[in-house]
């Protein structure tokens, strides 16, 4: 169970559009390129999917459900970064 070529520029747009959502939340917009904005959307992903796991049945989640969680994860570790660095 691989995953498609589809799939994998699905998840390189919508992680790129989650972590330029919350580069503009968190006020980072400067700093933060599109790669960056891909890998903070995507690591947020993960971030928000296992925290929303925790208290919630994640897999019955739609896509917009799934993106809306994407975007939490996203400004949550942008959060952090932003601890990290001061």
């Amino acid at each position: 169970m691989g995953i498609s070529l589809g799939g994998f520029f699905g998840w390189l747009i919508l992680g790129g559009l989650a972590g330029w959502i919350a580069s503009k939340i968190k006020g980072r917009d400067a700093q933060m390129g599109i790669v960056a904005n891909i890998l903070v959307g995507v690591v947020g992903a993960i971030l928000g999917g296992a925290l929303l796991g925790l208290f919630f049945d994640v897999s019955s989640f739609g896509l917009f459900a799934s993106f809306l969680t994407a975007i939490l994860g996203a400004c949550i570790l942008l959060g952090l970064l932003n601890m990290i660095r001061k």
